[in-house]
């Protein structure tokens, strides 16, 4: 089940808009930091209306253009590393950013930017299920 996060690595940075932690099968191709191709299959750690947060065994560089194809629709999409993060077991924590909208890539309704798990939405929905 996915679930929201409202908080960011780098406090008083604003989302554009609310990060759902998802895994979603992708494959990311283009050129490492050394230049060499590469082509690798992962899954995203978060998903936004943006981009997503992956890990990868390739080491990139930042505004590096990558493609990401969603292994399930088959849709590809050119990003861009936004963001270089730790390496965890020998994989590379990066941030991809589309380079030109596409809203409904990952075939989710993100929440509102200002949505809360203490939104009276959230009460509304969670209150629903109890009864």
């Amino acid at each position: 089940m996915a679930q929201v996060s409202n908080t960011t690595a780098h406090t008083g940075v604003r989302r554009r808009s609310q990060r759902v932690l998802m895994q979603v099968p992708v494959r990311i191709r283009g050129k490492n930091a050394q230049g060499a191709e590469f082509d690798e299959h992962t899954e995203t750690l978060a998903i936004n209306a943006h981009g997503a947060l992956i890990l990868l065994n390739a080491r990139l560089t930042s505004g590096a253009v990558v493609l990401m194809k969603h292994n399930k629709t088959e849709e590809e999409q050119e990003c861009h590393v936004a963001f270089l993060g730790p390496v965890r077991g020998g994989k590379a924590e990066i941030g991809l950013e589309f380079t030109a909208p596409r809203p409904t890539f990952w075939r989710v309704a993100f929440p509102p930017e200002d949505w809360t798990p203490k939104s009276p939405e959230a009460r509304n929905v969670l209150g629903n299920r109890s009864k």
